[in-house]
């Protein structure tokens, strides 16, 4: 099996407008939650988001404006994605290897696109009969719907909803003419696609592949969903204090936004062209709970059984490991089977490996989550810093690992594991390693 490398990074956060920045709040401890500004939500039970605010492509690339009427989802992708193409040096033409467009790929981890909520809901109104509902509510009409809808919804903000729709752009903008794919298995969704990416780098699919994620649901559709999951805090009075990862008051998770995106690069091409190498992806696990919709099972069987089988792939020992960064929700189920299922895994070992929930500050990126914890990974290893999680003032007893509470912690980083556990059961783990010629 070939070595696969990580040549570019780069990132959108609610903390950062990219992997500097962010890297840098997030070893500060500032959150990114506050008051939803994109839509009215006062109406809501949760009326707080971490946003990417004050974000234009303009600033990433010139051609931004281009782009002023794609949602953001497309927009963060482009953003992250040009980011981790300048900073890998891919297409700068240096080298003794001249790349080969139909050996570079895309696979990413994106959820859909932002819903054109405001003109679906006029054209309801516009399509609905005033007196021939249930229980006399009005009734869409499904033919002036549709008659109405050919006419009035937007082809363009129509192709922006689709998940695969940001790894098409990516492709075009690029020229990345080889593999080209997208998964949606929700919080889990990036973590995967790095991990398929490895395994078709390592297998000799591809040469090269931009992989991550990109998500934003923060939109009426997104935030009703999880609030009738009640998956979502409802501290609004205390937006930065409200994600509290394994605390024993923690009530949810919140929404984040933004993408983070890696080069993933064989590693004999990228010696070839002079590359820097930031690091080594050496571990993906990837299993089911094959459970429930929302929740992970109880006694943590599919997060313990993708925690081994990535350790296995890597050929190392709970004990090699320096860093986890946690699934970390700050959903009650989740933060509990995750510390059973890391016990289990590591043993006595667990209580010695710190652990760490960025999602304490940037809040829950979903489909994106996982490509920038990954990154927070790969930064752990070149700085030697770990990141606090935040807000841990009263931790439960059911959470007694460390978890770096409230400060960063400086500590030589040789390998971390990054987990990623999505709603409908799937599980991913992966570890990355300093990469060792």
């Amino acid at each position: 099996m070939r070595r696969v490398v990580v040549t570019g990074m780069g990132m959108v956060t609610p903390v950062g407008r990219d992997m500097e920045s962010t890297w840098s709040a997030l070893l500060e401890g500032k959150s990114g939650v506050g008051p939803i500004s994109l839509f009215d939500a006062h109406t809501f039970a949760t009326r707080i988001a971490a946003e990417a605010k004050d974000f234009s492509l303009a600033g990433y690339r010139p051609d931004g404006d281009r782009w002023a009427s794609h949602s953001r989802n497309t927009q963060f992708a482009i953003a992250a994605a040009q980011m981790a193409i300048d900073d890998s040096g891919l297409l700068a033409g240096t080298g003794a290897r001249p790349l080969d467009h139909e050996r570079f790929g895309v696979y990413l981890g994106a959820g859909e696109g932002q819903q054109d909520f405001p003109r679906f809901v006029r054209l309801v109104h516009k399509a609905s009969h005033p007196d021939s509902g249930h229980g006399g509510r009005p009734k869409v009409l499904t033919n002036e719907f549709t008659r109405m809808g050919e006419r009035e919804l937007n082809a363009l903000a129509e192709a922006e909803q689709e998940p695969g729709t940001p790894a098409a752009h990516l492709a075009n903008v690029f020229g990345a003419r080889g593999v080209n794919s997208n998964c949606l298995t929700a919080c889990a969704a990036s973590s995967q696609a790095i991990g398929e990416a490895f395994e078709m780098i390592r297998s000799g699919c591809a040469d090269v592949i931009l992989s991550g994620g990109t998500h934003s649901m923060i939109h009426p559709f997104g935030l009703t969903g999880f609030i009738l999951l009640t998956a979502l805090s409802t501290r609004n009075d205390e937006p930065t204090r409200a994600s509290r990862p394994f605390d024993r008051d923690r009530d949810g998770f919140i929404l984040g936004e933004g993408a983070g995106m890696l080069v993933l690069e064989e590693l004999e091409h990228a010696k070839a062209r002079g590359a820097r190498i930031h690091g080594e992806i050496v571990g993906y696990g990837s299993t089911a709970d094959a459970f429930r919709i929302t929740d992970s099972h109880e006694d943590g069987r599919g997060a313990i059984a993708c925690l081994r089988e990535a350790l296995e792939v890597a050929g190392v020992t709970p004990e090699d490991i320096d860093y986890i960064n946690a699934h970390g929700t700050s959903t009650s189920v989740n933060d509990r089977v995750e510390t059973l299922a890391i016990k289990r895994v590591f043993g006595d070992h667990a209580y010695k490996v710190p652990i760490s929930s960025t999602k304490s500050m940037m809040g829950h990126l979903i489909a994106a989550a996982g490509s920038v914890e990954a990154i927070v990974c790969l930064l752990t290893i070149r700085d030697g810093i770990l990141p606090p999680t935040v807000n841990l003032d009263n931790p439960d007893t059911d959470c007694d690992l460390d978890y770096i509470p409230h400060e960063a912690r400086r500590k030589h980083v040789d390998v971390a594991l990054s987990n990623s556990f999505g709603f409908g059961g799937q599980n991913i783990t992966l570890i990355l390693r300093r990469f060792l010629d």
